[in-house]
C-alpha cells in the first residue's frame, strides 16, 4: 500500500447527531482499515487516485467523467479556476503518501450565501450512474493552514439534480458535514446515512437514490472564510 498510517474517523451528518466508527491515535490502524461493516471493492471501486496526472477520473465500465470546480457569484474565488471562467481542473502535488492528490483553494465573499467547490461527474456527457452494487464511498481529506475545516460533501441525484427531470427545488444533495483537521484522515460515508439539508428541497425523500448517482460534490461554504482543501484516494466501498 502506498498509504501511511492515519487515523480512521467518520462523518457529522448535516448538523444533526455525529456517526462514530472510531478513531485511533496516529500509527495504531493502516489507513486501509474500514469499520467492520464495510470494505474496499477492488479495482473496480476505485474513483481516483490521482496518480495518471489528469483531470478524468479513473475510467472504469461506463465511469469517467472530469473534475472541475464551481463558485458563486458574489465574489468567492476558487483555484483552479471554475470552466466558465476560461479555466482548467489540474491535480496538485503532494498526496496521501502519494504523488498527486486534488486541491482547492480560494476565499469566500462575505456575503449570506456563497459557496466553492471541486467536484466530478461519473460519466461523460453527464449521464446517471448506477451504484447500488456499492454501499458508500470514502476518501482522504485534510485542510491546509489558516483554512477553514468545515467541508460539505454532497451526492447528485436523480432527485436532486436538475438534470433528472424530477425536482422542482433542486440542489439540496444527499450528503454530509465535515470538520477536517490538517492531517490526512480516512472519512467513510455510507449511502444509508446521507442527509439533505433541512427545510428546503424539493421533493424530499429519506434516502440518497445510488442507482441514479450523477456526481460527488466537496463544498465550502464559511462566509469570508479562506479555505485550503485537500482530498485524495476517493472510493466506494462494499459490504463488509
Amino acid at each position: 500500500m502506498k498509504r501511511p498510517r492515519y487515523p480512521l474517523c467518520h462523518l457529522t451528518l448535516f448538523g444533526v447527531a455525529a456517526v462514530f466508527v472510531g478513531c485511533a491515535p496516529f500509527g495504531q490502524k493502516a489507513a486501509s482499515d474500514l469499520p467492520p461493516s464495510y470494505k474496499e471493492c477492488g479495482p473496480d471501486g476505485l474513483i481516483d487516485d490521482f496518480e495518471d496526472a489528469n483531470n478524468q477520473i479513473t475510467v472504469f465500465d461506463d465511469r469517467g467523467g472530469y473534475w472541475y470546480t464551481y463558485a458563486d457569484k458574489e465574489g468567492s474565488t476558487v483555484t483552479p479556476e471554475q470552466g466558465d471562467n476560461g479555466g482548467t481542473f489540474t491535480v496538485a502535488e503532494g498526496g496521501n503518501g502519494s504523488k498527486y492528490a486534488v486541491n482547492i483553494k480560494g476565499k469566500l465573499a462575505a456575503k449570506s450565501i456563497v459557496y466553492a467547490a471541486m467536484g466530478l461527474n461519473f460519466r461523460d456527457p453527464k449521464e446517471a450512474f448506477d451504484a447500488s452494487k456499492y454501499e458508500g464511498i470514502t476518501f482522504f481529506a485534510r485542510r491546509g493552514p489558516g483554512s477553514t475545516g468545515k467541508l460539505f460533501v454532497k451526492l447528485p441525484d436523480g432527485t436532486t439534480d436538475p438534470d433528472g427531470a424530477v425536482c422542482s427545488t433542486c440542489f439540496n444533495d444527499f450528503g454530509a458535514e465535515l470538520t477536517i483537521g490538517d492531517q490526512w484522515k480516512r472519512y467513510v460515508l455510507p449511502f444509508r446515512d446521507l442527509k439533505q439539508e433541512p427545510f428546503w428541497g424539493a421533493p424530499r425523500r429519506p434516502h440518497v437514490d445510488r442507482s441514479k448517482l450523477y456526481a460527488i460534490h466537496w463544498e465550502v461554504k464559511a462566509s469570508g472564510a479562506d479555505f485550503d482543501i485537500w482530498v485524495d484516494d476517493i472510493a466506494f466501498v462494499c459490504k463488509g
